[in-house]
Order: structure tokens, then sequence, then C-alpha cells
């Protein structure tokens, strides 16, 4: 499938998709998505502009496969459970969590991202497609808002400014009655961060880097300061999980400095909040 149609904020779904294809590939996978090494090979793309380092394909795979835990959990004990995916890309989400008959699934992106998506993944049960700009107040209008929600995100919050951030929270705690958004988090993200990025992949025009927005930031309380019907109730860092020994030699050692050295442990991290 042709994907040059794609604007560059849009493609930042390319580099999610591809890491966990590649992970699946790997002798000892992390996530082990089959559904992404099938989608990836239907895409006609030079994915290898999008500089998926050997650091940055377990790092991917180990988030998606802690949300999946988390997401599988709220549905084991909300058998009616809405769950959005926020910027769901080409995610297959839905099929490793397999959720059971009762709960709603949506997957939230663009309209061309959407119509991309629903050409490549197989249809599942239960899932519903959204087609709408998250920046637009009205994303979440056709999605109930009187059962439980599992809100998440994978690789999103990055690619928004903060003012986005916070209006995308305000939107879904006002939608829904109750539930927990989830989504990974790189603390605070500054210039020299952001230069670094962009100059380990100077040569890769489709880098990410050029894409993100966020600053971020060090306290998992501090969105509790933007909204508050956001209670913080997990702080996970993906860099002490015992899947952090198959990591390459350098991330490996990285987060055994997690354990002495926070800033490591907040640079990936998931946090789930409760509303």
């Amino acid at each position: 499938m042709d994907v040059s149609g794609l604007e560059p904020i849009e493609q930042t779904a390319l580099l999610t998709e591809y890491c966990r294809a590649l992970d699946s590939r790997a002798s000892r996978p992390i996530l082990g998505d089959a559904w992404a090494g099938a989608t990836v090979g239907k895409i006609d793309y030079d994915f290898t502009a999008l500089a998926a380092t050997p650091s940055v394909v377990p790092l991917v795979a180990l988030r998606a496969k802690m949300l999946d835990e988390r997401i599988g959990g709220f549905i084991r004990d909300h058998h009616d459970a809405i769950v959005v995916d926020l910027g769901a890309g080409f995610s297959s989400a839905i099929h490793r969590v397999d959720p059971p008959p009762g709960v709603g699934w949506y997957s939230v992106d663009l309209p061309a991202v959407i119509a991309i998506r629903e050409a490549l993944l197989p249809p599942r049960a239960g899932e519903q497609t959204v087609a709408a700009s998250l920046l637009e107040p009205n994303w979440v209008d056709d999605i109930p808002s009187d059962r439980p929600a599992m809100v998440f995100a994978d690789g999103l919050v990055a690619f928004l400014d903060e003012p986005s951030v916070r209006a995308i929270l305000r939107r879904i705690t006002s939608h829904f009655a109750s539930g927990m958004i989830a989504f990974n988090d790189y603390g605070p993200v500054g210039r020299a961060n952001r230069l670094m990025g962009r100059l380990a992949t100077s040569r890769k025009t489709n880098s990410p880097h050029s894409q993100w927005n966020f600053p971020g930031f060090s306290d998992a309380h501090h969105p509790e300061t933007w909204n508050p019907a956001l209670d913080l109730f997990e702080e996970a860092s993906v860099m002490q999980r015992p899947e952090a020994e198959m990591f390459p030699p350098g991330l490996r050692l990285a987060s055994r400095l997690s354990y002495r050295l926070p800033a490591i442990a907040r640079k990936a991290r998931i946090l789930q909040y409760r509303f």
C-alpha cells in the first residue's frame, strides 16, 4: 500500500509499527506482535528512513506490552468497558489484548491514517474507528460516555504541544463518567535532548525527532495541576522491567543505572491517572 500521501505528523505512526515489527522478528521478542510484521509487509515505504535504532525497538515493544497489560487488567475489572486508543495509527493492540464481547473499542486517528488502517488491519469484532483530529473538541462525541473508560495513547503525547495535551485530557474527563488514562512518557525533554536526537538521525529525513513538540515533566503528579479530575495511579519505568535484560548492552546498562538515577527511569515510563 502506498502511504506517500501522509503528512509528516501522520508518518510518525509508521515508526512505532515498524519497531513492533522488528521486535517480532527478533530471536527473543519482547512484545511478539505478529500483526505488526504483516502490516509493515503490506506498506510500500522506506522504513529504514525512520531511525528505528537497536535501542528504540525494545523500548517501543516493551511500552506496548506494558500498556496491553494495563488495558487487560482494566477490562478484567470492567466487563462493560470502553477502550479508546488515541492516535491508534496501525497498532494491533485490540488483537493483542483480545477483549471479550461486551467491551467497546474505539481507535481514533486522523482521517488519512484511519483510511489506511482500515485497509491494512483485519476487522475485529467490537472495534469502531473514529476518523478525527484530537485537536478538535468533537472527536469524542460518538463514543459512549456512561461506561468505564480505559483511554490510552502509545507514542502520541510527544508529538503534541502542552496546550493540546491539556485540552485532550480535559475533553476525556469531561466526557467520560469515570475511568483511567494511560500513556507513555519521556520525562522532561529539553532543547538539548531534541538537538541530540536530530543530530543522531540527521540523515534520516523522516525522523520523528523533527515532529517532537512536548516539553515533558519530571514529577508524574504534574498533570494533576492541569486537571483536578486526574489522580495519579501509577508511574512505572520501562527501564526497570525484567525484560530490560533483553536490551542491547548500552540500554541494558542504562536500565541498571536507573535504580540509582531516577532521571533515567523517567525517560521511559508508563503513567496512569484515574478520573
